[in-house]
């Protein structure tokens, strides 16, 4: 993973701010990690987090980040991401909803490139009111997704074999390596 810890936190507090927190759980936020950095890759040719993907039965999971979001549902005030979210387990579910501790502002915004917020925005506009099954769904229908196995590492240049990327293998590969 190639980000900055601040910038990781300003894309979960941008989730926080602008999608529905009530669907927020973990796995709905993992899914919106997996395509804010697919979609800013098919469209630009670089991902956003550069974190490595794994395919699991709920859909891709960006590990690195997955980690830390599980170290702040197991233990929030000694996680990375204490200052960021809070954790609330609603009765009667095994959710891990994904609050955030303030909304996202223009300070966070600075962070990011304009291609960056864009896609952000993408995201949220098409997922924000989605509940966890649907975005679920969505990603299970993406080639990185449908065309890796259980727990094997999703290559970045597998995005190049949906019909919405405008990038080809080889340049994924070129500009990965950059």
């Amino acid at each position: 993973m190639r980000i900055p810890l601040r910038k990781l936190k300003a894309i979960i507090l941008f989730f926080g701010t602008y999608t529905d927190t009530k669907f927020l759980g973990k796995v709905k936020l993992m899914k919106l990690f997996y395509f804010l950095d697919f979609t800013h890759l098919k469209q630009y040719g670089t991902p956003v987090t550069f974190d490595t993907y794994v395919h699991l039965e709920h859909g891709p999971i960006p590990s690195t980040i997955m980690n830390l979001v599980d170290t702040a549902t197991e233990d929030i005030d000694n996680s990375f991401l204490a200052d960021t979210i809070t954790i609330e387990r609603p009765l009667g579910t095994q959710m891990c909803r994904m609050v955030p501790s303030r909304k996202f502002s223009e300070a966070d915004a600075g962070y990011f490139s304009d291609t960056e917020m864009e896609t952000l925005k993408k995201v949220c506009a098409r997922f924000g009111d989605k509940n966890t099954k649907e975005i679920e769904d969505a990603s299970h229908k993406e080639a990185p997704y449908s065309r890796t196995k259980s727990l094997e590492t999703i290559p970045y240049e597998l995005a190049a074999e949906d019909s919405d990327c405008l990038i080809s293998k080889e340049e994924i590969k070129l500009l990965l390596e950059l």
